[in-house]
């Protein structure tokens, strides 16, 4: 395997046109594969990501990274042109991807022979076989219940198909039909990018195409370097969040962070945070990744302009303790870590957010709330609806945090006509959950409130988390509103309360799931809040005229206006009775946490 070498000069505006057809190269793996895949997850939702890296194997653009080198040294010179690779075992991989759900595909990129990159996606398959449809058992204690583990293996050698690779891992899924059309969306993701990859190399030259890489590379990394210096404090700073539990009655579990600056470096040190658990919960996260991870918060939080890559990766020192929450020892089960990965990043704004309060933010629903519906129709025919669902995201200092928004900007809500009209399923209600946004100036984001009214009979799974330990608010504004799940069973006369985690949940046609998720956090002191903003979400049902007197401070007059006169004088006494407003709001007092 030949790489090609680095050396040729190029002018700015090439490198401009060079990064920015990357970045069309890019969007475009996202567009054919949402016109090839059939899930809805990946279809519907966008739950995939995209990247192209340089011949090192370094992400130039897209969403995750850092995996590369460490299945190709697997290889080694065994890699050619018209290979694609595949897996999805986190613990094959050191936790590029970090469950057996997600499938990851890799195609290096030749020009005339010569290896200039690669290009890489992997997507969300909605079921890899194991003991519940789905993949995700709550309660699993290995990952070894958690569905079919493939390490890194050539699904395509030199251009031809490996058939018998293939029917091994369709074999072992409930969904093959979708699975197969989900994989060879990816691949042919891949193949895009390596084509347009490849006609760069002929309009700018491949030594001027591999010199832009590497000038995008430390672009970034001298952006990076400067937010460093800019925000990163050499004393240390900590926070302390919580996952609620395990699936398996175990929990809280403790995530803790500090973060500092050692040079030029910044340190993101997880010492203190709780021992691996028995249930599902644990995050395999490879340590590339977890740079990646920290880069994309502060990038998105202090230099959105700046193109996100593997630059910054020298500037980055990750602690992850073995046998912790984050770097669990095998085999220890995965398959819901969403619950401790979005967490992930409210610990980093809790963190963050003490050395630059004006430019923090709150907590956010911080979970990947799953609902699966699996069974056989009328005609005998199976069927498995998965669906992502989203919450509150909070305050900010821009402005109010949204309702029922995804943490990751490209997923979106699965269209309810797509869901009625492929699945046993009617989606009765969708809206914002009232009081479940934090108060503050800046007002968290709601959870939302879907009722799914099932048609025939099945199972039902469910993966939720924040019921027991509210989003936090930051800056004086106050945490938001916990989840809740709820079966109504055909003719009772109340629903019942159903845990977060849950399997093999037997239902009837005619029964009822109610999905609540959490909201989010608020941003500043609630009593600087504009009367008439409070006034409108009362009108729009998100606060409602308890909360608006309660946590805001607004007296409403029958009309609904407030009443500025008497507004006034009750924030002057709450504030007086208050004092200075609180740096951050729990709703959770830490003693509760397991160690």
């Amino acid at each position: 395997m030949t790489q090609a070498s680095t050396t040729a000069p190029i002018d700015p505006i090439s490198l401009d046109i060079i990064q920015n057809a990357l970045v069309n190269a890019r969007n475009e793996m996202d567009s054919v594969l949402k016109r090839i895949s059939l899930s809805p997850v990946i279809r519907e939702q966008n739950d995939a990501f995209p990247m192209i890296c340089n011949q090192r194997g370094q992400m130039v653009v897209g969403q995750f990274g850092s995996y590369i080198p460490g299945v190709v040294e697997q290889y080694m010179d065994d890699i050619h042109e018209g290979d694609i690779f595949v897996w999805n075992d986190p613990y094959a991989c050191k936790g590029s991807i970090s469950h057996n759900n997600d499938w990851c595909v890799m195609m290096p990129i030749f020009h005339q022979g010569v290896l200039v990159g690669y290009s890489s996606m992997f997507g969300h398959m909605i079921d890899v076989g194991g003991k519940v449809p789905g993949s995700m058992p709550f309660d699993a204690r290995s990952i070894w219940e958690e569905g079919l583990r493939i390490p890194p293996i050539k699904i395509y050698d030199k251009g031809k198909l490996n058939d018998a690779v293939l029917a091994i891992m369709l074999n072992n899924s409930r969904t093959p039909h979708s699975n197969r059309s989900d994989l060879m969306a990816l691949i042919a993701g891949c193949k895009v990018a390596a084509k347009r990859v490849s006609e760069l190399c002929d309009r700018f030259g491949r030594d001027t195409y591999l010199g832009a890489c590497d000038l995008l590379l430390a672009r970034t990394h001298a952006a990076m370097k400067a937010l460093i210096e800019k925000y990163i404090p050499h004393t240390p700073v900590s926070f302390t969040d919580y996952v609620d539990d395990d699936g398996r009655g175990n929990g809280p579990f403790r995530m803790t962070l500090s973060i500092y600056r050692r040079g030029d470096k910044a340190v993101f040190d997880w010492t203190g945070t709780a021992d691996q658990a028995e249930g599902p919960i644990n995050f395999m996260i490879h340590e590339g990744l977890c740079k990646l991870f920290f880069g994309i918060y502060m990038i998105m939080a202090f230099d959105p302009e700046m193109l996100f890559n593997e630059g910054f990766y020298d500037l980055f020192e990750i602690v992850l303790p073995e046998g912790s929450l984050l770097n669990p020892r095998f085999p220890a089960p995965l398959g819901n870590r969403l619950n401790t990965h979005t967490r992930f990043f409210d610990c980093q704004a809790g963190a963050l957010g003490q050395q630059a309060p004006h430019l923090s933010m709150a907590a956010g629903y911080g979970t990947s709330p799953h609902f699966i519906f699996s069974g056989h129709d009328g005609e005998n025919r199976y069927f498995q609806l998965m669906e992502l669902l989203f919450g509150g995201v909070p305050g900010r200092p821009r402005g109010d945090g949204l309702d029922g928004h995804a943490w990751w900007p490209l997923f979106s809500a699965t269209p309810i006509e797509y869901i009625e009209n492929y699945y046993p399923v009617v989606v009765e209600s969708y809206r914002p959950i009232r009081d479940s946004g934090g108060a503050g100036l800046h007002k968290g984001g709601a959870g939302i409130e879907k009722i799914y009214h099932l048609l025939e009979a099945g199972e039902v799974s469910i993966h939720d988390d924040r019921e027991t330990v509210p989003p936090w608010g930051i800056n004086g504004g106050l945490y938001g509103g916990t989840s809740s799940k709820w079966l109504h069973r055909a003719g009772a006369a109340a629903p019942e309360r159903i845990p977060s985690k849950i399997d093999n949940l037997k239902v009837q046609p005619g029964d009822r799931i109610l999905f609540r998720t959490a909201g989010s956090g608020g941003w500043g002191d609630p009593l600087d809040r504009a009367p008439a903003l409070v006034a409108r979400d009362v009108a729009d049902d998100i606060t409602s005229r308890e909360k608006a007197l309660r946590d805001y401070g607004v007296t409403l007059g029958e009309d609904g206006s407030a009443d500025i006169a008497a507004t006034e004088a009750l924030r002057a006494r709450m504030r007086q009775s208050r004092g200075a407003p609180a740096p951050f709001s729990f709703g959770f007092e830490p003693a509760q946490a397991a160690e």
